[in-house]
């Protein structure tokens, strides 16, 4: 569906707790990527740059993880701010959801990854409700990013 499933008063509660945790979007973001890498190593494949990393501590230092880890925030910061707005949100969804199907190649359930490692460090850093009210927009992202993966025939 084209339409999010969002009431208001859940948009509001979400933008509340990405704030929290975009504040330190570079750092955050970071952290978020190498908990990917290091809980799941497979997904460093894609990212040629960072293969051979090894540590937490290499990867936290490295220029280029940081750098992505700030653009993955950046981002969905833009998605945030769209969530009243369908048709803005997916003016920010589908060209990357194009990009990483047909240029980059990501295998679709890495998106589920990335989103569950946000959830757990918001809870860690502030909490279940914090988590809870930002669940249903990662829950809408991953949808609209499978739907445009569908789409280019995955």
């Amino acid at each position: 569906s084209s339409t999010m499933s969002l009431s208001e008063a859940e948009v509001q509660s979400a933008r509340g707790a990405w704030e929290k945790i975009y504040v330190d979007a570079e750092d955050n973001g970071t952290d978020v990527l190498i908990r990917m890498f290091t809980e799941h190593p497979d997904t460093k494949s894609y990212f040629t740059h960072f293969k051979g990393m090894d540590s937490a501590d290499e990867m936290k230092q490295s220029d280029q993880v940081r750098c992505h880890g700030k653009k993955v925030f950046g981002a969905i910061n833009d998605m945030v701010q769209h969530l009243d707005n369908s048709e803005a949100f997916l003016g920010i969804v589908t060209p990357l959801g194009k990009k990483h199907a047909t240029q980059l190649k990501i295998d679709p359930k890495n998106f589920r990854l990335i989103c569950d490692i946000i959830l757990q460090l918001m809870e860690e850093k502030f909490g279940r409700d914090s988590k809870a009210s930002f669940e249903k927009v990662t829950n809408e992202i991953c949808t609209h990013l499978n739907n445009i993966y569908k789409e280019e025939g995955w």
